[in-house]
């Protein structure tokens, strides 16, 4: 969903060099030009993506002209010149796809490029899931104006859904159209707009429908790999570490989360009264808060995200929203480390599971799949509890088969 999921920053260090932590989120809203394949979706939201689209392809220009124009910022000439070298070091060294995307530049002319919202029902830690052709069920709704963001966001909410609308500086179309790299990137510091690319490029590589948590792995392996890689034969190994060091700070933070949610879905299972289940579920966002918080002291790092979350009130939506990236992830490093760090070979091994059921994939691969099966299935109806909005949604039924979260798939 990307979705401007930051990472942890060092509270010293400038605040260019923080990190998306919702990577695949930030290509959320790649298949707002996917989705108008087909008639899933009213004619004005239709017509927004397809026109925001446009926007992006019409304005896009060749990174080498951008380069070679004396009226670009010399900053700008900087980071683009080490994407362009570090878009060849990922076809020569990596293995990635050696296609138009990110070879053009694009100025959004705003903080976000699409502003996702994502909706969970109010007693589930499963997301409302939207599905279309080629991407497959993701768990959010991505619009170019943060207006109508806002707008969709109150209906939902109003139906009985717990909602969050969250920015997303950049997308991926999946190869499908030649992706820029965007203005709203590069706000993150150049090695995170180096990672970001690989891991974008990685999701053209092999992308599976309706599995998030595959995809995501998948995509932080390449990523992580690829900027190790790519920082050794730039002879720079320190930002490196520093790189990690946030990384570290990112799987702490998320099992944190991953903890919450497994809690959450205890308690949504449990057949107590409607009234009883809304006062304990506001007593795990408060501890959730509280613990957040003493995990930035404790690590000395600040995390915006998370703490506009806790201004604005913690809920299920927040938490579907990060919940995929680390559950597959120690799976998939297995795996590059049982091919002793062969990428041919890995894709190779990785496209196999990919044609695996999903049930084989995740025993295969992810952490405590039981868990990830409890966590995602519907909650017992429990005691003088209301309908929720998903339970009426005539589309419920539907979504159970394909019901992780997606915040890696562009959505749209």
């Amino acid at each position: 969903m990307l979705t401007d999921f930051s990472r942890p920053s060092a509270r010293n260090r400038p605040a260019q060099r923080v990190r998306t932590w919702g990577r695949a989120a930030r290509i959320a809203g790649g298949a707002l030009i996917l989705a108008t394949l087909a008639g899933c979706a009213s004619t004005r939201y239709l017509m927004q993506a397809g026109v925001g689209e446009w926007h992006v392809l019409r304005d896009r220009r060749s990174i080498v002209d951008v380069i070679d124009d004396p009226k670009t910022p010399e900053s700008l000439v900087r980071q683009l010149g080490e994407v362009r070298a570090a878009r060849h070091f990922a076809w020569q060294k990596l293995g990635l796809p050696d296609n138009d995307s990110y070879k053009s530049y694009v100025n959004i002319g705003r903080r976000y490029v699409v502003w996702n919202v994502v909706a969970a029902p109010q007693f589930s830690v499963r997301p409302k899931e939207w599905c279309y052709p080629i991407a497959g069920c993701v768990p959010y709704h991505g619009f170019f104006h943060r207006s109508a963001a806002r707008a969709y966001a109150r209906r939902l909410k109003h139906e009985g859904y717990d909602v969050v609308v969250e920015g997303v500086p950049a997308y991926s179309t999946l190869g499908w159209l030649p992706d820029p790299v965007m203005s709203t990137m590069l706000r993150y510091g150049t090695d995170e707009l180096v990672a970001m690319m690989f891991h974008e490029l990685a999701h053209e590589l092999l992308y599976v429908p309706n599995d998030s948590s595959f995809d995501e792995a998948f995509a932080m392996t390449v990523e992580n790999t690829g900027l190790q890689r790519w920082l050794a034969y730039r002879h720079e190994p320190g930002r490196f570490a520093e790189f990690e060091r946030l990384d570290a700070a990112d799987v702490r933070f998320a099992r944190l989360l991953r903890h919450t949610r497994e809690r959450l879905a205890r308690l949504y299972a449990g057949a107590i009264p409607r009234a009883r289940m809304l006062r304990k579920k506001k007593q795990v966002f408060a501890r959730l808060a509280r613990r957040i918080v003493r995990l930035e002291r404790k690590l000395k790092v600040s995390t915006p995200v998370y703490n506009r979350w806790i201004r604005e009130g913690l809920n299920n939506a927040d938490l579907a929203s990060v919940g995929t990236y680390y559950n597959c992830l120690p799976g998939f490093e297995r795996l590059l480390r049982r091919e002793d760090g062969n990428l041919p070979r890995f894709y190779a091994a990785a496209r196999r599971l990919a044609r695996e059921p999903k049930a084989e994939r995740d025993r295969a691969l992810c952490r405590s799949p039981q868990r990830m099966a409890a966590e995602n299935s519907p909650a017992t109806p429990h005691a003088g509890a209301a309908p929720t909005a998903s339970r009426a949604d005539p589309a419920a039924k539907n979504r159970t088969a394909a019901h992780r979260v997606r915040a890696s798939a562009p959505s749209p």
